[in-house]
């Protein structure tokens, strides 16, 4: 007998970390669109499992990596668009597009993806409206936290920060120019008004959409699918690519769930140095909180056992672990010789070393680098929208074989994303 006809799905994406990642599958799901996130290219057998999708996520860690790694990682993401003829390959970047020449290439990834779509031109969605992130006349803001005040990137007080990829231009032409995009149009918001009847497709390069708002969205949605249905398209942007185009494809939204509290002891892996996340840290009432020594982490096999010991030692006792890699007012740990990528890895062992010595059922993970590696370091091959516990950021349900994680509940915060009462909704739900 043969195998039955796949039905190509709308939209394939692949999310550069983790957290963005689920984000996009929660934003996918709760517009209608039957929406899976795999943790890595998903099989022909994993696929017909899966059953009829309209958005088909890969989560991964690009936003990491150097070019050459990164193009490596997404020649496969190519060719799994192309083989199931979907229309928009979209490349979930950051809503704040931190990225540069060396690392997390937004330049590089469009350089690999492009020769898997037939448009000769990639389209920018350059704002997240629900996130407090707007492109105007090309240049990126973005609120510092939730509610908190809007900064242009390039003086905003975390991300011209940022650890790895610190932003210093708003201009997001000119920051994609020096990742080799020398011909990136912009497309200011005030020309939506005209409509889009008389504008046509660029033969070449990228047209940059700004986004002020949820309606500029909806616009955009409407010219994206109608060139995507002509010739399939490549989308940059964060998960308001995504956001703009379900209008065109969903028939009715998902009726939004409550987070009901957690079924037992609740552990959070937090490795972000964002002062967001150090204050969620703080007002984390009902965690007893270990620290962890990140370099002893990393380089001390003995150290790691003996954290992953005393960690599940508390939550077998019923306590609810808060497992912290950064100290407040500490330098970071690349100040000690230790990359950021090898804290995540280690953070990710961590992880998988206590979820294999006692059975949770609810786990969250703060900081972007840190989810990718951490959830990569466990037994799983997919994760499906369960509810929303603060913009950006989903409750998930892990896939796996393994019964002992499959089902778990597990969220992944970018270092930006919740307000200081993140960590209490991971434990009491916000039912």
């Amino acid at each position: 007998m043969s195998a039955p006809t796949r039905v190509a799905p709308a939209i394939v994406y692949y999310g550069d970390d983790f957290t963005g990642a689920t984000d996009t599958l929660a934003t996918g799901a709760r517009a209608g669109l039957r929406t899976l996130l795999f943790l890595r290219v998903p099989t022909p057998a994993q696929l017909d499992a899966a059953g009829a999708l309209d958005c088909i996520g890969i989560a991964g860690a690009a936003r990491s990596m150097a070019p050459d790694e990164m193009r490596a990682e997404l020649a496969p993401v190519a060719a799994l668009f192309r083989r199931l003829g979907a229309r928009v390959l979209h490349y979930k970047t950051c809503s704040t597009f931190d990225s540069a020449p060396e690392v997390g290439s937004i330049g590089v990834a469009i350089d690999t993806l492009r020769p898997a779509v037939d448009a000769p031109w990639t389209a920018i969605v350059g704002g997240q409206p629900d996130l407090e992130r707007y492109c105007l006349f090309g240049h990126l803001f973005a609120a510092a936290g939730s509610g908190g005040e809007v900064h242009r990137i390039d003086r905003h007080p975390t991300m011209s920060r940022h650890p790895v990829t610190p932003m210093h231009e708003a201009d997001l032409r000119r920051h994609l120019a020096l990742q080799g995009l020398v011909d990136v149009r912009s497309l200011p918001y005030p020309q939506y008004a005209q409509g889009f009847e008389a504008w046509r497709a660029p033969a070449s390069g990228a047209v940059l959409f700004d986004v002020a708002e949820n309606a500029h969205l909806q616009a955009i949605g409407r010219v994206l699918w109608a060139q995507a249905e002509a010739a399939s398209l490549l989308a940059v942007g964060p998960s308001s690519v995504v956001q703009a185009l379900a209008p065109q494809l969903a028939t009715a939204p998902h009726t939004p769930a409550r987070v009901a509290p957690a079924r037992g002891p609740v552990l959070v892996l937090a490795g972000s140095l964002s002062p967001v996340t150090a204050r969620q840290v703080a007002a984390a009432r009902s965690f007893e909180t270990v620290w962890l020594d990140p370099q002893r982490l990393v380089i001390d096999a003995r150290a790691r056992t003996e954290a992953i010991g005393r960690v599940a030692a508390l939550l077998a006792q019923g306590r609810h672990v808060l497992a912290c890699t950064v100290r407040p007012g500490a330098a970071p740990a690349s100040d000690t010789g230790v990359s950021a990528r090898a804290l995540a890895r280690a953070g990710g062992e961590l992880l998988a070393g206590v979820l294999s010595s006692v059975a949770l059922s609810r786990v969250g993970v703060a900081g972007g680098d840190t989810s990718s590696h951490a959830v990569q370091a466990l037994d799983a091959w997919g994760l499906s929208y369960r509810a929303s516990l603060a913009p950006g950021v989903a409750l998930c349900r892990l896939h796996s074989e393994s019964p002992g994680l499959d089902g778990l509940e597990i969220a992944l915060k970018g270092g930006q994303m919740g307000g200081e009462d993140f960590f209490e909704r991971l434990v009491h739900g916000n039912a």
